[in-house]
């Protein structure tokens, strides 16, 4: 120990005479009472912790991984099952479900009006087969689109009518990358 510890050891064990001073003060012949209230706070303190450490741990867990070294994206599996992705479109950041299954990248109404594109002034001329039946679409030009390292531009995407929680991306946008899934990541690769 260097000399530094041994002065804060002594502060920490007049703290703890201090405190406990106090207790006995405070409960003197009420001491069941003092140790029930005392374990109360030790478990109220250790679940705090063990809640806060369980939170970061998840976090850590559920953002995805950028290596623009190697050109990778590894995106965690959420508690859903799913995959999602946060993409920068012309400055705005929008989240998109990963879907392998759909053809295009199909950004929902609320989604397309946070990008300043009015769906009530757009032209609803394309269909698309879905889950829930076939909904009409409206084609658009996205300017710019980022993803980590990577960005293009002049990206179509397609506007639905129908009603949707959320953009998927679709294999027109994934169809760049090299798609690998494994220990609950999909791993996306381009170089």
């Amino acid at each position: 120990m260097q000399t530094d510890d041994f002065g804060r050891m002594a502060y920490l064990i007049l703290l703890l005479l201090a405190i406990l001073g106090w207790a006995y003060v405070e409960y003197r012949g009420r001491m069941g009472f003092a140790m029930r209230a005392a374990a109360a706070w030790v478990m109220i303190f250790v679940g705090v912790a063990a809640g806060y450490g369980l939170w970061v741990d998840m976090q850590d867990r559920m953002s995805p991984v950028i290596d623009a070294t190697t050109g990778t994206v590894a995106l965690p599996r959420q508690p859903d099952g799913h995959y999602y992705a946060t993409l920068r479109l012309n400055g705005t950041d929008i989240a998109f479900l990963i879907d392998t299954g759909a053809t295009q990248m199909v950004l929902s109404q609320d989604d397309a009006a946070r990008l300043g594109i009015d769906p009530a002034s757009l032209e609803f001329r394309g269909e698309a087969q879905t889950a829930n039946g076939i909904v009409r679409t409206a084609r658009v030009v996205l300017p710019v689109v980022e993803f980590g390292p990577f960005r293009d531009e002049d990206v179509v995407a397609y506007v639905t009518e129908g009603a949707m929680d959320g953009s998927l991306l679709g294999m027109s946008y994934l169809g760049q990358f090299r798609i690998e899934i494994a220990n609950r990541e999909m791993i996306l690769q381009r170089n």
